[in-house]
């Protein structure tokens, strides 16, 4: 029986070597459910006991401080009350042993109030009750008292334990003994009240410490003297050989640190941004050289002008063209110029030949055709498409895809991660006036209301069911759930489900209980919140300290740390939170395994509720979702849903060819001069190219992508638009000559372009080709299928698209309709060259106005601005793709990042992995490693730390946790986590710490002399097993189940072959953000890894990586830069060589082809920069793109300038523009344009970014490029005439010459003979019959027709 009425002592006894209380009494009747039994002593006024034997031995064991010596040893505990004492201090020793002396000081007041001779001198007793036993005896039990000490000891004690850290979380353990104040708020006297307060479950009754300053007397009771033993700080050594505590659990022990290098900011010069400084120095030099230029130039040639105009003389060209032009002597004609003309007449009469073969026999070459396109395409069965994100932008042999290889190898995949960010905006806030914590302020959200609310979905999400063939039964989640404490046989309250009902272990009871409490005289009842605020406070805890008595523990036995339950809060204040995260960690299975399958359904029926849910209108919460499948759904989704944009861009262009392909003269001749068919034939013949090489690397397993799918058509199509527009308007504008076959004009007409068209193909296609040499498999992929399909596609525009003219000439020769090709129509096509509308206009007004002498001086110096600025703008391009880009506009993964990116507090985890070859067994390689007592400064983890306290830089938030610091820490024999069995057949055998001292009477190992405690090899390969496997409880929360199981792999041998150790990233919220993090982790793993190798017996290719599942994605930008140039540079390269070589060597053409096509690609990428395009893969592709069209836009114009026999460059470079320039415009920019402009309308926004934006700069660019500054630096840089092609111009006019003088003189011989024999005639018969007139004329004629036969034929 208990008499529950407390007697308030007003008075006490307080003499040196006297007790205020003795022996165990029994339970605290007014203490509830507790942890562990709260046993309180009885009432005894009475002198200290002097300890002798077994009480001797468990009092130097327990509270060695009190020793005194055999005889001279006196305390006030029994041997109960010491063993209680003892299981009490274990439970905290277990968390505080890390450092000695906070250990020590724990237990010394403790031990000082439990223990001490001198106790009534520091203890006064406030309550006790009355007890009666089970044998009817009634004794007083204690069950308040208040504990004096001073100020300094109480201080001393707290800061030596202030920093101790729990390595499995890498928070503080004075977190979980500070109640609702957790680290940042705690207190020595907040400490030592949560101490002294029996509602937190392990307090056996009330303490009321009283901290006062040495000296003072107020509010002392007489004979009291507050306790002013010695406490020691964490950098000093403990009596009892204890060593200093580590760095990371005491800032004293720190070695001085300098601070980490900032990185370097923007190079500056002249107090000034130093690229733009440079980039204004190149425009003034480059104008100042171009003013200089131009100053030579004239002066030469005022010089010469005198002399040249003597030697002008008027000739024809080969074109009926006036040119004024000197004789050529042969000695003139380099070797370059005759290289150029012999390579110009090859490469012509080669496809002259091969057109007129392919125009003879078009129905023949378009079967063969069709037959090997046919061939590659079958490929296309076994086609393989790219959508795994990873497989697609990291490269496999890359370093972050090796680290990803590894990691998933040894430990498995990062679990998938399906999220809700729930808020409720509007909502009203109220304060509650807490009876534990004080006023408190609860935003609108952090409502009784909504916690159920959001209880209710997350319910309703984890009882989701259904059918799985895979499995071919109903499945659930704990089929696929992430359950780290009970991996093998999982329930569904083991799943890993982190929400804020978890802090009442997602029961309805415990959010709806209440209880009325009483503090310091005051009554009020307590409810939800004030568990929460415990909670959120101090997650670790196993029971709050509120009469409610609940634990923050989730149902499935982990914590819930504030930052995974709640978002949008300032500092600690994690009610004031404007989200709720409601997380469903499931396993990450290999795509191969049944159960990915699995996955990917529950996930599916989980969007299906969240959106069914975001529908509902009775919900009251606004919120934000996603699955682990949404990213690739939705890239998926929005493709599909782009296909028809891509569709209509294709006909666009598809239209505008067909229609710009027609000669219109007449309305009457419009169905037989349209070129409906030849366009349809150019299209097919692009498609026909992609779906070759497409095929063709399916045949060989290269996979495809739909990058490839969505850029190479659309590559292919400028290029093969181009060649097909200059292929068709140089035959519509050419007059067959007399006698001349309609095959052979074709095939006279390709030799005349074809050359041209090899020069942009050929360069294009090696451009990509070297292009493959990319490490990102998505750049390389493009570049293979690009330059196949470019090289197919110049082949079939040299053999089927040559034939289809072919036919559509036949036709149009016969005056038949397109598409009705029965019908015929009278109207005779003129026998005069179409020019059409743009070749006129060109000629007449466009080109002599942009050569115009001040035209050209205004253009150089724009373009030279343009050039100038690009270059500042190119280093300041952002580089990077945040994933939001990847989704379309409306997604719901927008949402979802916004609110990312606005509630959550931490970023993603970090782990520090090792590979093979260090031997953590050896206690020099555990030192490297660990953070705790006797550990190097420099360790492994300690290294960590040191980076965490500089997050700004590292990008650390949370410092790593360490299996070999609690591995030690559950070894210590403080603690009860690692015993023996002493009793029974498992004798021996590591024994549970929930298990009964009585059968497991043994410590693995020995207390150490010096606190710092190290297995033997042999005693850590016996241990480790037990500790991975050992489930973290209150008596044991060092157990490494759930928290480093899967952190520890071994071999058959028992060696240790890998090992992470997981911190967490400040919140990163864009591309450079996630970059910077890779490369400051890489840095500092590099430090590690050199660190560890000093250990003796480390292998010398041990390594130490970060690794985060982001990595794959944001190591290319790291090298994305350079990789990018290397991969230009290795375009713009064959771009120079053939065009030289095509030129038969001419340096200065492929020079100027080159400078320009570089202006092109730097100046889109300064206009990148303007326009907010960042720079990445994506765009590192279109780059290259840019690169194959700019060749188009510049190489065609350079071969008609250098081909040209115009006498001055402005002349020639007028008649390039005219007559190329028209076709360039007509065939790449308007092919282009129109294509470009439907992307807009695209929902994807890389699309809208990537393909729309980028791709109408690059065409904006080449074409201003190409039409307007390419032609005024021909004009003042071109290359001169070729002499060799005058010099066989001028011998073919002699040749002409001398012909036309022959058949003149022959005309006047024949006019001599006949006129002779007319007169003999005459006078023969001038008696005969005169014939009629008309008959004479006739005869006339015909022997005139004779006579000139003879003389054409001599």
């Amino acid at each position: 029986m208990t008499d529950l009425t407390p007697k308030v002592l007003s008075r006490g006894e307080h003499q040196p070597g006297y007790c205020a209380f003795y022996e165990e009494c029994g339970r605290n009747p007014l203490v509830g459910a507790a942890l562990i039994p709260p046993i309180v002593p009885c009432r005894n006024y009475s002198r200290a006991r002097e300890l002798s034997g077994k009480h001797y031995n468990k009092l130097k064991e327990v509270c060695p401080m009190l020793d005194k010596g055999v005889g001279n040893t006196f305390a006030c505990c029994s041997m109960k009350q010491l063993s209680s004492l003892e299981i009490s201090l274990t439970l905290s020793k277990a968390l505080l042993v890390r450092c000695p002396s906070c250990a020590e000081n724990f237990a010394h007041l403790h031990c000082i109030n439990t223990c001490s001779p001198d106790q009534s001198q520091t203890v006064k007793v406030t309550k006790v009750v009355n007890i009666t036993n089970n044998l009817g005896k009634t004794r007083e039990a204690v069950v308040a008292y208040q504990a004096f000490l001073t100020t300094s000891f109480a201080e001393t004690s707290f800061q030596s334990c202030q920093n101790v850290r729990i390595p499995a979380t890498g928070g503080f353990a004075i977190a979980t003994m500070c109640g609702r104040y957790g680290a940042k708020l705690c207190n020595p006297q907040r400490w030592y009240d949560f101490q002294g307060d029996s509602s937190n479950g392990l307090a056996p009754l009330d303490i009321d410490f009283r901290l006062i300053n040495e000296g003072e007397t107020v509010g002392v009771p007489e004979g009291v003297i507050p306790y002013n033993g010695r406490a020691f700080r964490c950098n000093e050594t403990t009596p009892s050989g204890g060593e200093v505590c580590s760095c990371q659990d005491c800032k004293q022990s720190c070695p001085a640190m300098p601070p980490p290098p900032v990185p370097p900011g923007p190079f500056r010069l002249l107090g000034t941004d130093a690229v733009l400084v440079i980039s204004i120095t190149l425009f003034c030099f480059l104008l100042f050289s171009f003013l200089f230029f131009l100053l030579v130039s004239c002066h030469v040639k005022s010089q010469k002008k005198q002399d040249e105009e003597k030697k002008k003389r008027k000739n024809k060209d080969q074109n009926c063209n006036d040119v004024s032009q000197r004789l050529i002597h042969p000695s003139e004609v380099t070797c370059a110029d005759k290289n150029s003309m012999a390579a110009q007449a090859f490469l012509s009469s080669i496809f002259q030949t091969w057109g007129t073969l392919m125009a003879t026999y078009p129905l023949m070459v378009l079967l063969v055709s069709a037959v090997v396109v046919t061939a590659f395409a079958a490929g296309l069965t076994s086609i393989e498409l790219t959508t795994d994100p990873v497989e697609l932008w990291s490269a496999p042999d890359s370093r972050a895809r090796q680290e990803k290889d590894f990691h998933d190898k040894h430990f498995g995949p990062f679990f998938r991660t399906n999220q809700l960010i729930l808020t409720a905006p509007g909502r009203k806030g109220h304060i509650y006036d807490s009876l534990l914590f004080g006023v408190q302020n609860f935003s609108g959200l952090v409502s009784k209301e909504l916690i159920i609310e959001l209880l209710l979905l997350q319910e309703k999400i984890q009882n989701i069911e259904f059918w799985s063939e895979d499995l071919n039964r109903t499945a659930s989640l704990k089929d696929v759930c992430f359950a780290p404490l009970n991996p093998n046989n999982s329930s569904q309250t083991d799943c890993a489900v982190n929400s804020l009902p978890q802090y009442f272990q997602n029961s309805l009871d415990n959010i709806n209980d209440k209880v009325n409490m009483t503090k310091q005289g005051v009554t009020r009842e307590v409810d939800w919140r004030d568990h929460l605020i415990y909670c959120l406070n101090s997650p670790l805890s196993f029971k709050d300290n509120t009469k409610l008595g609940l634990s923050c523990m989730a149902d499935y036995g982990g914590p819930v740390f504030p930052f995974l339950a709640v978002g949008g809060y300032e500092g600690d204040e994690y009610t004031k939170a404007e989200a709720f995260i409601l997380t469903f960690s499931l396993n990450n299975y290999p795509r191969t395994n049944v159960k990915y399958n699995v996955a990917m359904q529950w996930e599916n029926e989980f969007l299906k509720i969240v959106q069914d849910y975001q529908r509902d209108p009775a919900a009251n919460f606004t919120f934000a979702y996603m699955a682990e499948r949404s990213l690739e759904d939705e890239i998926n989704r929005t493709t599909a849903e782009d296909i028809p944009i891509f569709m209509i861009s294709y006909a666009v262009i598809f239209v505008y060819i067909a229609v710009a392909l027609g000669e219109y003269s007449s309305w009457r001749r419009i169905l037989v001069d349209s070129k409906f068919l030849v366009g349809l034939g150019g299209i097919l013949v692009v498609g026909c190219s992609v779906l070759a090489s497409m095929g063709f690397y399916s045949w060989i397993g290269i996979p495809s992508s739909l990058v490839i799918l969505q850029v190479v058509p659309f590559l292919v199509l400028a290029v093969g638009a181009d060649n097909i527009f200059i292929f068709v308007l140089e035959y519509q504008r050419d007059v067959r000559m007399p006698g001349e076959k309609r095959e052979q004009q074709i095939g006279r007409v390709l030799g005349n372009v074809a050359p041209s068209m090899l020069l942009c193909s050929l360069s294009e296609a090696v451009c990509f080709f070297l292009g493959a040499l990319s490490t990102m498999p998505a750049v390389k992929t493009f570049a293979l299928y690009a330059a196949l399909a470019v090289l197919m596609d110049f082949v079939l525009q040299m053999t089927a698209f040559v034939a289809l003219l072919s036919l559509d000439a036949r036709r149009q020769d016969h005056n038949r309709c397109e598409l009705l090709c029965c019908v015929t129509v009278e109207t005779r096509k003129s026998d005069k060259p179409n020019e059409g509308f743009l070749l006129p206009f060109m000629r007449k007004y466009y080109a002599p106005v942009l050569l115009n002498t001040y035209m050209r001086f205004a253009v150089m110096v724009v373009f030279l601005f343009m050039f100038s600025g690009s270059v500042y703008l190119m280093f300041n391009v952002t580089v990077g793709l945040d994933q939001e880009l990847a989704m379309p506009k409306g997604s719901y993964m927008l949402d979802y990042f916004q609110y990312l990116y606005k509630y959550l507090e931490v970023g993603v985890p970090v782990y520090f992995v090792t590979k093979p070859g260090f031997n953590f067994t050896t206690e020099e390689g555990m030192n490297a490693v660990c953070s705790s007592v006797g550990c190097d400064q420099f360790s492994m983890t300690q290294k960590i730390q040191y980076a965490a306290n500089h997050p700004e830089l590292s990008y650390i938030g949370i410092s790593a946790n360490s299996w070999v610091d609690d591995f030690v820490d559950w070894l210590n024999p403080a603690s009860r986590c690692c015993r023996l069995y002493t009793i029974g057949p498992n004798t021996g055998k590591f024994c549970p710490a929930d298990k009964s001292s009585w059968i497991c009477g043994r410590k693995c190992l020995a207390k150490p002399p010096n606190s710092v405690l190290r297995p033997t090899e042999e005693e850590f390969d016996r241990f480790l097993p037990a500790f991975l496997g050992n489930r973290p409880d209150l008596q044991c929360p060092k157990g490494g189940l759930g928290a480093y199981d899967t952190a520890v792999v071994r071999d058959d041998s028992g060696q240790i072959i890998a090992s992470r150790f997981m911190a967490y990233h400040t919140p990163l919220t864009n591309s450079q953000e996630f970059t910077a993090a890779l490369l400051r982790a890489r840095e500092l793993a590099a430090d590690i890894t050199e660190g560890m190798k000093s250990i003796n017996g480390t292998s010398p290719d041990f390594e130490v990586f970060p690794y985060t599942v982001t990595n794959v994605f944001y190591e290319q930008y790291l090298t994305i830069v350079p990789e990018g140039l290397f991969n230009i540079s290795l375009c713009l390269l064959p771009t120079f060589i053939v065009c030289c070589l095509l030129l038969g060597l001419d340096l200065r053409s492929g020079l100027l082809n080159l400078i320009t096509i570089i202006m092109i690609t730097v100046d889109t990428v300064g206009v990148m920069t303007l326009w907010e395009i960042h720079y990445n893969a994506v765009a590192l592709i279109n780059l290259v793109t840019a690169v194959g069209i700019s060749v188009e836009f510049v190489s065609h114009m350079t071969r008609s300038f250098a081909l040209s026999t115009k006498p001055t460059r402005v002349e020639r470079a007028k008649e390039a523009t005219a007559n190329m320039g028209s076709a360039v415009f007509a065939g790449v920019a308007m092919t282009n344009l129109p294509g470009i402009l439907v992307l807009a309308f695209a929902k994807a926004q890389l699309i809208q970014i990537f393909f729309f934006r980028l791709n109408l700069v690059i065409t904006l660019l080449g074409m201003a490029h190409g039409l307007i500054f390419l032609p005024v630096v021909l004009s003042y840089f071109g290359p001169g005439v070729n002499k060799a092609v005058l010099l066989q111009i001028q011998r073919a006019q002699a040749e002409t010459q001398k012909e036309l003088e022959l058949r003149d003189n022959m005309r006047r011989f024949y006019d001599n003979i006949c006129y002779e024999d007319n007169e003999v005639k005459e006078e023969a018969h001038s008696n005969a019959a005169e014939a009629p007139e008309d008959s004479q004329g006739q005869e006339y004629d015909g022997k005139h027709q004779q006579e000139e036969e003879k003389i054409d034929r001599l």
